[in-house]
């Protein structure tokens, strides 16, 4: 017994110290990306009221995505949309490389258009992939209701030709 005991707990401090390796290993290898992340956090001045107005322009189509969940012809055209927006985000980078000098205090739009995918693109594609859940769950609700309407019917057909 005394064996089994001692082999559990070599074998625990095993796994405890792959652990604590791997959790090493994770922070040392995220550091760059979460220094890269807060690096580009703070380069961004966010009072300019151009960057007010898009964070507000995202928050008010999430709660008309939210609000109009029930709606699933306006959800569609609130997906396309969003969609249309993530689509036209390059023509709408290279315009606004040109014309930043109009309305920002820096020059935000790379060629790569890292800028506008984060903070354009970005609560774009997550407000189209909360519309595609609501409408997963909608098309699912309907299904059964679907099914539940054909049972019903059988049953009632069965109940007819019974009598």
């Amino acid at each position: 017994m005394e064996q089994v005991r001692s082999a559990v707990e070599e074998h625990l401090d095993q796994m405890a110290d792959l652990v604590q390796k791997l959790s090493a290993e994770l922070r040392s290898g995220l550091a760059p990306a979460v220094n890269t992340f807060l690096g580009f956090f703070h380069a961004i001045d966010w009072k300019e009221p151009w960057l007010m107005c898009l964070m507000g322009m995202h928050l008010v189509f999430l709660i008309v995505a939210i609000t109009s969940r029930r709606n699933l012809n306006f959800q569609m055209f609130l997906f396309l949309s969003a969609l249309a927006g993530v689509y036209l985000a390059e023509s709408l980078n290279s315009f606004l490389r040109a014309n930043w000098k109009s309305f920002a205090s820096q020059d935000y739009f790379d060629e790569g258009g890292v800028f506008l995918s984060t903070l354009w693109s970005g609560p774009l594609l997550v407000i189209a992939i909360i519309i595609l859940v609501n409408t997963l769950f909608s098309l699912c609700r309907l299904i059964v209701k679907w099914k539940r309407a054909e049972l019903r019917h059988r049953a009632r057909l069965s109940q007819s030709k019974q009598d």
